[in-house]
């Protein structure tokens, strides 16, 4: 694609939790509040709304409130508030079924008119609530993940768009006969279909997936149409982003390649000075004895950091090999990296409070500065914003970063499109064609 063919820039945020609290003043607040926040994003024309997710209590707080609503539920919701913002649910594909899930996105597809999208996570967490077997190897996690996306694709690829009509007296039909089996039978998954929900506006919901070990960089190459990932340097994200397009050549996407999606964690000032003050206070709000165990959660969950002075480095015997690690790789590899270099234990819990995504403090030109260098360069589709409900950062948000990436060209001013899918102006979906039994 031509520079001046280019897309623009794509946004995210996160989407509110729609959840009541015990000291609400009214039932409801929690929903009220999070379709006030997607009005105001929708208003400011962002592509969409994120949720993440996770399946089991957080008692360390890590987390924090990460979880405490299902994501599909939330965002049915927030549909009915909204009318062009994309949608976008954190789903498992170690502890759901892709028949489930294909329903629930094609119902939210329907409910929203066409701005559905999943992000497909293997969970590295959350085992012990669906079942007594422990968590798999992560290569069996990609493993089945990979056969739960083909047969949630097939579900949606086999169906004929023209299944669903509309009667005069303002019911539908459905013909049986233009909603067709699968037949998938794999290792981990084994789906007949058809699919029971007709086609719905996208045909499918837009596919994001997270995970960057070796078998995730696989997983998106093969099947994201946007791949979700934590790149904290310039330098990290060219390279993670070559290799995922060799890959994804090599899989016959020449021609559809993934975007590529950073989480922009960042502090707004509105002169030098409220930055500096702003950071400082970041720093002075951190617990530290709370931030070890946030750092070897990071680390893959199994090192001990708790008599290790603040201010020195981690002894080498204590950092992870990440072959070894058997949650979230990619995410320990970023802090191996980290501890590789030096950093005292202090400076990798100040990085731990960014999770390993992307950090940059600064007054709004040097934010956009940054954003524009990855954009530039290729390694950055859709960026998501953060800010958005924070008394302290809402205003410089939309007041100042917003309009200045738009000053410079980068923001698209209104949504391009009729759905999710062509708001993020990906390519179309290979044409309809009935879909053939699956097996390994």
């Amino acid at each position: 694609m031509s520079e001046q063919k280019r897309r623009r820039l794509k946004t995210l945020v996160g989407a509110g939790n729609v959840v009541t609290a015990t000291n609400d003043l009214q039932r409801g607040y929690g929903v009220a509040r999070a379709a006030k926040l997607a009005q105001i994003a929708e208003r400011e024309k962002i592509t969409g709304l994120f949720t993440a997710d996770l399946l089991q209590a957080d008692p360390a707080g890590l987390a924090g409130v990460t979880g405490s609503q299902d994501p599909l539920m939330a965002l049915a919701a927030i549909s009915q508030a909204t009318a062009d913002i994309g949608l976008v649910a954190t789903v498992s594909t170690s502890w759901l079924h892709p028949y489930h899930l294909a329903r629930q996105m094609a119902t939210l597809d329907h409910l929203s008119g066409g701005r559905a999208a999943w992000n497909a996570v293997t969970s590295s967490v959350g085992e012990e609530n669906f079942g007594n077997e422990p968590l798999p190897a992560p290569d069996e996690r990609y493993a089945r993940a990979s056969e739960f996306i083909r047969a949630y694709n097939a579900l949606f690829d086999a169906n004929d768009p023209a299944a669903v009509q509309r009667k005069s007296s303002g019911g539908i039909s459905i013909d049986p006969q233009k909603l067709h089996p699968i037949n998938f039978r794999g290792d981990y998954i084994q789906v007949a279909g058809p699919l029971n929900v007709p086609p719905p506006p996208q045909r499918r919901p837009v596919q994001f997936q997270a995970g960057q070990s070796e078998a995730g960089i696989n997983l998106g190459a093969r099947y994201a149409e946007v791949i979700y990932t934590s790149q904290p340097t310039l330098a990290d994200a060219q390279q993670f982003v070559t290799e995922v397009q060799r890959r994804a050549i090599s899989f016959g996407r020449a021609g559809r390649l993934p975007l590529f999606m950073n989480s922009f964690h960042a502090i707004i000032g509105e002169s030098e000075a409220g930055v500096e003050r702003r950071l400082q206070e970041k720093y002075d709000r951190i617990d530290y004895q709370q931030g070890r165990l946030r750092l070897a959660d990071m680390l893959g969950g199994e090192v001990d950091l708790s008599e290790l002075k603040l201010d020195a480095p981690i002894p080498p015997t204590l950092i992870p090999d990440v072959s070894q690690v058997y949650r979230r790789q990619g995410r320990a590899q970023i802090f191996r990296n980290f501890a590789l270099q030096g950093l005292t234990l202090r400076e990798l819990i100040i990085k731990a409070e960014e999770t390993g995504h992307w950090f940059v403090a600064g007054v709004p030109e040097q934010l956009a500065d940054a954003i524009e260098e990855r954009y530039n360069a290729g390694v950055l589709d859709v960026i998501s914003l953060h800010g958005l409900g924070n008394p302290d950062q809402e205003d410089l948000l939309i007041n100042g970063l917003l309009p200045e990436l738009r000053r410079r060209g980068l923001l698209d001013s209104d949504y391009v499109g009729a759905d999710f899918r062509s708001n993020l102006e990906l390519a179309p979906l290979p044409g309809w064609q009935l879909a053939v039994p699956f097996s390994n």
